[in-house]
């Protein structure tokens, strides 16, 4: 949709100006939609209340002048938290090691959904292990990628091991 592009285009620098990044901008529902701006501190340290609601008046302030998106909705703005997506090509660098589950826009080696560790990236390729067996997985096919919640991915997070 164009208007989340315009959107990212719109908040994604003052987002980082107060030290987040930006990690995905989503419009869902029906009637009255919400619109998603998911966030993580560039330091890598857990998100606070206060991080979240510092980016909402942000993000409110710059839509309701720039007003990108027609009509109303909801504004929601959230961490990742540690199920996160995968959206950049860099966090399947980032995340290397992790269990991830990877759904792909077409048949990848006779199948479209991928869970196992993540290898890290080759080239343009997201690299997953299912078992003994590697499948490169071209970064454009991605359609969808994900964190799986595991007890290590937990502990990481309990040692305050920020990636």
């Amino acid at each position: 949709m164009q208007a989340i592009g315009e959107v990212e285009r719109l908040v994604g620098p003052s987002i980082e100006g107060l030290g987040y990044e930006l990690v995905r901008v989503r419009l869902t529902g029906g009637g009255v939609p919400t619109l998603q701006v998911m966030a993580e501190r560039k330091d890598r340290r857990e998100m606070s209340v206060d991080d979240c609601a510092e980016i909402s008046r942000l993000v409110s302030a710059v839509l309701d002048v720039e007003d990108p998106i027609p009509g109303s909705y909801t504004l929601e703005v959230s961490s990742p938290g540690l199920d996160r997506p995968l959206v950049r090509a860099g966090d399947y660098e980032r995340f290397a090691g992790c269990e991830v589950r990877v759904e792909t826009r077409r048949p990848i080696a006779g199948r479209k959904r991928f869970r196992g560790r993540l290898v890290g990236r080759r080239g343009e390729d997201v690299v997953v292990a299912i078992g003994d067996v590697e499948h490169a997985i071209p970064f454009d096919e991605v359609l969808r990628g994900k964190l799986m919640l595991t007890d290590a991915l937990i502990a990481d997070a309990m040692k305050g091991r920020g990636r």
